[in-house]
């Protein structure tokens, strides 16, 4: 099956640049699960956070928020943000502030967001509003309906065995054969070893763990509306899902790609910092899982041509912000690859190149 452009990953980076590329070029997204977003795209805590992350993944956040605000009725809706710290994390706390831009708030404030939180140990609480819960799934299915209306295909079981590069483009063995002039790297926890099989050097992008646990609401409250609340250095996080709570050890484990799972003893250890930080007992977990972030050796995203291989773009290292980033990351992968002055800063533009991980 010939087209202009393969992509290489079903997940939020690679549906959405096929989304942006459907409308100058025909598109085939390759993916190797059964169902789009199969692995850390249907795992996200699914939040944007504006002031989240390195500068340039700033950038794409602010670059992307009018899209998810406006595009398609908006996929946006208001959660909150709010830090909580013990009378001995007092400096930890202020460094939080600062590096998230959260005003400090008073503890009876803090329990008015989260009432089940110990008035014992809370000393410290800092709150930010401007933060929403992303609908992920809507987005993605956007983003497939808009490559298809363009005349664009979505390939599922389509597992890569072999990659080749010729004067007429490449040729991509999943299950069927397939050829274009571009190759798009969306592969996620597996982008460099997509790299590999393609003869293309691999940049060092490092899938790293991350572990969840749905508990019931706690004492019964209705957690619809608190915000999402963290402990000081993000050393765990809970967040509101669907009339329960998510709970993270906020873990970061490098491993290998691969269907991940939760570690039992690092979940435990999350849910014990969370449960030092409030007056009600953690329940027995609903539901245990695990999600892979990938991440370049710098933390930020991997968008652009590789400098070795022009015809094999990049589009990696999301880690934990696929969701928020996707709307700007897509379209500079789309201007980059089309050729059009990018929208994006050409600050943020040169840090986000592939080229710097090769110097």
């Amino acid at each position: 099956m010939n087209a202009d452009i393969i992509i290489i990953g079903g997940g939020i980076a690679g549906l959405s640049a096929a989304a942006r590329l459907s409308t100058d070029a025909k598109v085939i997204v390759l993916e190797m699960e059964s169902a789009t977003g199969y692995h850390a795209s249907g795992r996200s805590a699914a939040l944007i956070e504006q002031n989240y992350g390195a500068p340039s993944v700033q950038a794409l956040n602010r670059a992307s928020i009018d899209y998810l605000r406006e595009a398609n009725g908006g996929y946006l809706t208001p959660r909150g943000l709010m830090i909580v710290a013990g009378a001995g994390e007092k400096d930890a706390f202020h460094d939080d502030v600062v590096k998230m831009g959260v005003d400090q708030i008073s503890v009876n404030e803090a329990l008015s967001f989260v009432p089940v939180l110990d008035t014992d140990r809370l000393a410290f609480a800092g709150y930010h509003a401007d933060a929403h819960d992303i609908d992920t799934d809507r987005l993605m299915q956007d983003f497939i309906r808009t490559l298809r209306a363009n005349g664009g295909q979505v390939v599922t079981d389509a597992v890569v065995s072999t990659i080749r590069q010729d004067g007429a483009g490449w040729h991509v063995s999943a299950g069927g054969d397939y050829s274009a002039r571009t190759l798009v790297n969306a592969a996620g926890a597996w982008a460099d070893l997509i790299a590999g099989i393609a003869g293309v050097t691999p940049i060092g992008i490092v899938p790293h763990r991350r572990s969840m646990a749905r508990i019931k609401a706690p004492g019964g409250h209705n957690v619809s509306l608190w915000p999402m609340f963290f402990g000081v250095g993000e050393t765990w996080y809970a967040k509101p899902d669907a009339g329960a709570l998510i709970i993270s050890p906020a873990d970061e484990d490098a491993t290998h790609p691969h269907d991940a799972f939760a570690d039992d003893m690092t979940l435990a250890e999350g849910l014990e910092r969370y449960q030092n930080m409030v007056a009600e007992p953690v329940t027995k977990p609903l539901a245990t899982w695990a999600g892979l972030r990938s991440f370049a050796r710098d933390r930020t995203l991997v968008l652009g041509r590789d400098p070795e291989v022009p015809e094999f773009i990049w589009c990696a290292g999301q880690g934990g912000y696929g969701f928020q980033t996707a709307a700007a990351a897509s379209q500079l992968v789309s201007d980059l690859v089309t050729g059009r002055p990018p929208a994006l800063d050409a600050g943020a533009v040169d840090a986000l190149k592939p080229d710097r991980l090769r110097r």
